[in-house]
């Protein structure tokens, strides 16, 4: 494997930081190098809010923000109103988004494949909150094969405890599994 950038975006408060560190740890539990960090401006609940997560086979040197990542996730679409979430995705990346839209529906200006899922509702049906991080990763490793859904269960177990874990990795499962079955 190449070194693979990922980008997160998402609201204060839904996540997107847990969401690198998971995608990481995953990442790490496959025998990868990673990185995850944020970016840190005057966040606060509801703010537009970006993570980062880098994996590859050998050690990463690079500590930058990702500027030209081959995969982005979006935890919240309300986000591409104002938020240019396909910047520097290059035509074979691929850009993750929960929405209740059909990708062909949305105005996202890139060349690389749109996948969209309605984590929410799975986050509230299966977490009874609309929690969409863990859920979003399970879509996300069902669209890019970037690490082993058992080592994204794993994390999940290992970052989440008792009840909460199991509602968890019932949504990332579920999640999984409708991307993997989507035709889009």
């Amino acid at each position: 494997m190449v070194l693979k950038q990922i980008r997160v975006h998402g609201r204060g408060g839904q996540g997107a930081v847990t969401c690198a560190e998971l995608l990481a740890t995953a990442a790490f539990k496959d025998g990868k190098q990673c990185q995850a960090f944020p970016f840190f401006g005057v966040e606060r609940r509801g703010a537009p809010v970006t993570a980062f997560c880098r994996i590859d086979d050998k050690e990463i040197r690079t500590h930058e923000q990702v500027y030209e990542p081959d995969y982005v996730m979006v935890l919240d679409s309300s986000l591409l109103e104002n938020v240019n979430v396909a910047e520097g995705l290059g035509s074979k990346g691929i850009i993750v988004i929960n929405t209740l839209e059909d990708a062909k529906n949305l105005k996202i200006k890139t060349s690389a494949a749109v996948k969209t899922i309605d984590v929410t509702k799975i986050a509230l049906e299966l977490i009874g909150k609309p929690f969409v991080n863990a859920p979003m990763l399970g879509a996300f490793v069902a669209a890019t094969g970037l690490v082993s859904i058992d080592s994204l269960l794993k994390s999940v177990e290992e970052n989440f405890e008792g009840a909460i874990a199991q509602k968890n990795i019932a949504a990332v499962k579920k999640a999984y599994e409708l991307m993997k079955n989507s035709k889009g």
